[in-house]
C-alpha cells in the first residue's frame, strides 16, 4: 500500500493550489479517502472526506468552502484543490484512508507574501 501525495509549495495569501495523491497497492475506488493537515508544533487535522461510490464529501469548518477534495477512481487519484489560501493553511498535507491510519508522507504548503 502507497500513498504519494504532491503538489505543494509556496503560494501568497489569497492565492490557489491543487495537492495530488496518487494510490497503489490496493483497490481505491472501494475506499474512502481523506486529506488532512498538521501545522507546525500542532497536531493532525483531517479537513476533508470523501466516500466511495457517489464520492459524498464533507469538510472541516476551517476550510468549507475553499477547499474542495475529488477522485479519479480510473487514475487512482486523490485530490484537494484549496482556494482563498490564508497564511493559517500553511501546514503538511496528507492524504489518508478512513477506514485505518494508512497515509502518506506528506506535503508542505506554505501560505507567506
Amino acid at each position: 500500500v502507497q500513498l504519494v501525495e504532491s503538489g505543494g509549495g509556496l503560494v501568497q495569501p489569497g492565492g490557489s493550489l491543487t495537492l495530488s495523491c496518487a494510490a497503489s497497492g490496493f483497490t481505491f475506488s472501494t475506499y474512502g479517502m481523506r486529506w488532512g493537515r498538521q501545522p507546525p508544533g500542532k497536531g493532525l487535522e483531517w479537513v476533508a472526506t470523501i466516500n466511495p461510490g457517489i464520492g459524498t464529501t464533507s469538510y472541516a469548518d476551517s476550510v468549507k468552502g475553499r477547499f474542495t477534495i475529488s477522485r479519479d477512481n480510473a487514475k487512482n487519484t486523490l485530490y484537494l484543490q484549496m482556494n482563498s489560501l490564508k497564511p493559517e493553511d500553511t501546514a503538511v498535507y496528507y492524504c489518508g484512508r478512513t477506514r485505518d491510519g494508512t497515509r502518506g508522507q506528506g506535503t508542505q504548503v506554505t501560505v507567506s507574501s
